[in-house]
């Protein structure tokens, strides 16, 4: 995983009032709770007393009690009771766990995988659908590391093979480019596939004229992807990193078109039919992908076609302080 980085992890749906949830995410064991003033807190979720899950444990105010013991955790990860000692007895330093600091923002939960910081970057949500959209959406696993689940969203070459009914109709096999613009951690990949007519050569991205007219795509690290199909609809889905093999995917549908409130919930969830079937023709040849997690040197043979999926792992290594510039 990359250090320093606000990673989504869940659908803030998923956190109920007055129950703590316990989930897996970067390979951690996480129980995360909200408290009556609606803020999020995560700590690990494995009692520092005897090894219970203090995600099946309840919550008291701003607090969790272990359901084996009923040591009291606060937000920190810190123990400041054990009844077992009485209520006047100090408890001792060593009796912690790890935190984390969490976030709810635009209908998730993030998580700041690093240095505890006073004064934490912005969430890099999309700027564009932070306001005006409404969405609707699902999730499911795949059994993949993340990186493989999100440069399946980074390869412009499959669409033709993979998606020949759907998405990718009309046998465009010949791609052009594609050109693909950084900005910090922000990627911006314009597409322009065509037919192959036998005679023509792909254009080089140097050689693609007024780029920004063709279809684009973006991805923001460390996990974030967006389709922007129109100015008015969108598809976003964040990669959750459950652990080395596993992730979670969370596909959002946003649009603005429809604004009366039947209606666009309505649409907002036949949408995930779509999207849906669409995503499990990516699923099926992605999970025959080996192995399950890429880096930047591996034993792949990469085209023109490939520069976002290169593009990323450059840009992943150099966050990882694997590599001293991106350009490497």
């Amino acid at each position: 995983m990359i250090r320093n980085q606000w990673y989504g992890i869940l659908d803030a749906k998923e956190i109920k009032a007055n129950k703590p949830i316990g989930v897996v995410r970067l390979g951690e064991k996480l129980v995360i709770w909200k408290n009556i003033n609606g803020d999020i807190h995560c700590i690990f979720d494995k009692c520092c007393h005897r090894g219970a899950s203090l995600s099946a444990g309840k919550l008291e105010q701003d607090t969790v009690r272990c359901p084996f013991h009923g040591l009291v955790y606060d937000a920190t990860g810190r123990v400041i009771e054990i009844p077992a000692n009485g209520k006047n007895t100090p408890v001792p330093e060593r009796f912690k766990v790890n935190a984390y600091q969490v976030k709810e923002k635009y209908g998730f939960i993030w998580l700041w995988y690093g240095d505890y910081n006073a004064e934490l970057p912005e969430i890099p949500f999309f700027k564009y659908l932070r306001k005006g959209f409404s969405y609707g959406g699902f999730s499911e696993v795949w059994p993949v590391h993340y990186t493989r689940a999100v440069e399946n969203q980074l390869d412009v070459v499959h669409l033709p093979f993979v998606h020949g009914n759907s998405i990718g109709r009309g046998h465009k096999t010949l791609v052009n480019g594609p050109v693909v613009k950084s900005q910090d951690n922000l990627m911006t990949f314009y597409v322009h596939n065509v037919k192959d007519d036998g005679l023509t050569k792909p254009l080089k991205p140097s050689e693609m004229e007024n780029y920004k007219d063709y279809f684009s795509l973006q991805f923001q690290m460390p996990n974030m992807w967006q389709n922007r199909i129109s100015r008015d609809i969108r598809i976003v889905a964040v990669f959750a990193p459950i652990d080395e093999e596993n992730t979670r995917i969370y596909l959002r549908f946003y649009q603005r078109n429809l604004k009366q409130p039947v209606l666009k919930q309505v649409f907002n969830r036949l949408s995930n039919i779509g999207n849906r079937y669409i995503l499990h023709q990516d699923r099926r040849v992605v999970l025959t992908q080996k192995p399950k997690k890429t880096e930047l040197k591996m034993k792949e043979n990469l085209i023109q076609g490939d520069a976002p999926i290169i593009e990323y792992r450059k840009r992943r290594a150099f966050l990882k302080g694997e590599i001293n510039s991106n350009d490497e």
